[in-house]
């Protein structure tokens, strides 16, 4: 078995290998446009719209499954990873539109992120019988958690301790790019020599895109011919619409200077705190949730799940009263309210099952990603324009106030069904 395992090495380095890009454009991105001088209302748009390749992931996964050669796609889009962040990385030496060239690199590895991640499933899912699929499930899981610390906590941290040295916002970011990019190329050169090619062909055809997109329809018209489905839909926006409204804004909230109403912390601090003790936290509730989901079934869970998932925005309003007093107690803040945010993500499934029923229970893995990043991109893209309006107190304010109406809305609906 050890032998195995090692052979199965990997299995940890691919799904590491797509967590970075994708943390860089879901959590780093950020930082990047705070940091080349682009206002919070513009940040967040643009960060929102990082999402939209996620959305449409399922219509690029027929298109993906029919091109077939898992292998050969995962090596290419690695080395496309590499090429883009290195674009990027030379992004912050321009001094015109700085802003509009990083968003445009940022959406290309966003696409390519999101291509990937389908790839990576298909030849993980060829490689691998379904038990052993199940053994290496909490391998997959850490290694991934592991380099979202690594770039969300470490890059961070990293790149704020480069602009104490040089001084230079943009020189630092140049740097921290190029060094993710290289940590990237040696995966991507790994991967290059181990991973090998399925046992069995791959019996499937190469196809049009128009046509994978026509598949993917039908999918999404069986869909909606389940009763209540669009009831469904709007309960899934309103129980997610705290953290939609807070995924952007308290990061927001950390970095601008008290005289904005921020706390003012450095990006160091927000590395540490937001990307090393808040990642820690979410993965620990994420799966204390899972666990919870497998002894018993999610409908009878649904509040154990809807109820924390609203409590988070109540630790950022109480901040706004009385801010941190030491980077300790905004960790410790930070871990209770990604804690919450982790345990009450489980809920999505009630919703994801309930739409995809039982016919097409298969289509869960592939209706998820798409479907939460659907119900959160407006809300995402319009908080940094709600802060600015409204201020962080009484935009937390609001944020809590959703929750509650998002709960009697999902009583409603268990009620009448």
């Amino acid at each position: 078995m050890d032998r195995k395992i090692v052979g199965r090495s990997w299995i940890a380095t691919l799904f590491a290998m797509e967590e970075i890009p994708a943390s860089i454009v879901t959590y780093v991105a950020i930082l990047m446009f705070l940091q080349t001088d682009t206002t919070p209302v513009i940040a967040t748009c643009y960060c929102g719209l990082l999402f939209l390749p996620w959305v449409l992931k399922s219509f690029l996964r027929s298109y993906v499954r029919r091109m077939g050669v898992f292998r050969r796609q995962v090596q290419w889009l690695e080395l496309a990873f590499v090429a883009v962040l290195m674009a990027v990385a030379f992004t912050f030496l321009r001094y015109t539109h700085r802003s509009l060239f990083l968003f445009a690199g940022l959406f290309a590895l966003s696409f390519l992120t999101a291509w990937h991640e389908l790839a990576a499933r298909m030849y993980y899912e060829r490689m691998l019988r379904p038990r052993e699929q199940r053994f290496y499930n909490t391998l997959k899981i850490v290694a991934s958690q592991s380099a979202v610390v690594l770039t969300y906590g470490l890059l961070i941290m990293f790149v704020g301790a480069l602009q104490v040295f040089y001084r230079r916002i943009p020189r630092s970011w140049n740097e921290g790019c190029y060094l993710m990019a290289g940590i990237l190329l040696l995966f991507a050169l790994y991967h290059l020599f181990a991973l090998r090619r399925p046992h069995v062909a791959d019996p499937r055809l190469r196809g049009s895109a128009i046509a994978a997109v026509r598949d993917e329809m039908q999918v999404i018209e069986r869909i909606r011919q389940k009763p209540h489905w669009l009831r469904y839909i709007v309960g899934l926006t309103l129980l997610l619409l705290p953290q939609s409204l807070m995924f952007y804004s308290r990061v927001l909230f950390l970095y601008l200077p008290k005289t904005d109403g921020g706390l003012g912390c450095t990006i160091q601090e927000i590395g540490f705190a937001q990307g090393t003790v808040g990642v820690i936290a979410f993965s620990i509730g994420m799966l204390l949730g899972r666990q919870l989901m497998r002894w018993t079934d999610v409908h009878r869970l649904l509040w154990w799940y809807a109820i924390p998932v609203g409590l988070s925005p109540v630790i950022y309003l109480l901040m706004t009263f009385e801010a941190p007093a030491s980077l300790m107690t905004l960790s410790v803040a930070t871990f209770q309210a990604q804690f919450f945010f982790g345990f009450g993500l489980n809920g999505v499934m009630y919703f994801v099952r309930y739409i995809s029923g039982e016919r097409y229970r298969n289509t869960i893995n592939h209706l998820y990603i798409p479907l939460v990043a659907t119900v959160m991109l407006p809300a995402i893209a319009a908080s940094g324009w709600l802060v600015t309006w409204l201020g962080f107190r009484l935009f937390f304010l609001v944020d809590v106030l959703t929750a509650p109406v998002a709960w009697a809305y999902l009583y409603i609906i268990r009620v009448k069904n």
